[in-house]
């Protein structure tokens, strides 16, 4: 991801607290448990779900796996919510600094300084967690606990395409 587009998207979380969730659309979707799920994330995750949403309905009608995978792919950290300098510590430290980074994501959530790292490493797997308690199908599970993965790892898989296109709209936002 390029520097201007971290850039978006820490002003996005940064003034989110003035933009209005388009729960409508999130509720086309998802439905009881999973959107409930969806509306525990902050209104910054919420909004950033629903522009990769956007994206990819902007390309074609995805699948309704897809769909979901879109809106919870980042569900997984409203275990630890980051504040917007912790986020922006972990985008510049993983930038310059990356064994410091690689150290920290093995580290505790319970620290101030670690957390953005450990949830930016362990949050597909979190999503999937909590996507699977709420009901997703073992469709959306996959492309939520991949969606970080080197897409090429996953060629030979039949969902390959779609985790394709969840990474290409997640990075564009």
């Amino acid at each position: 991801m390029s520097a201007g587009s971290r850039l978006r998207q820490g002003l996005r979380a940064l003034f989110a607290f003035s933009q209005t969730v388009d729960y409508g659309l999130a509720s086309r979707y998802l439905s009881g448990p999973l959107l409930e799920a969806f509306q525990r994330m902050l209104v910054s995750e919420q909004l950033h779900s629903l522009h990769v949403l956007r994206l990819l309905q902007a390309d074609a009608v995805p699948s309704e796996d897809l769909a979901v995978a879109a809106l919870l792919h980042d569900v997984g950290k409203s275990r630890y919510p980051l504040a917007v300098w912790q986020k922006t510590l972990a985008v510049l430290v993983t930038a310059f600094l990356p064994p410091l980074a690689r150290r920290w994501s093995a580290g505790s959530p319970r620290s101030l300084i670690q957390r953005p790292f450990v949830v930016s490493a362990h949050h597909p797997q979190w999503s999937a967690e909590i996507a699977a308690a709420a009901g997703a199908s073992a469709e959306s599970l996959w492309l939520i606990a991949h969606h970080q993965d080197d897409a090429e790892r996953w060629r030979d898989h039949a969902l390959f395409c779609e985790l394709q296109q969840l990474q290409a709209a997640d990075d564009a936002n």
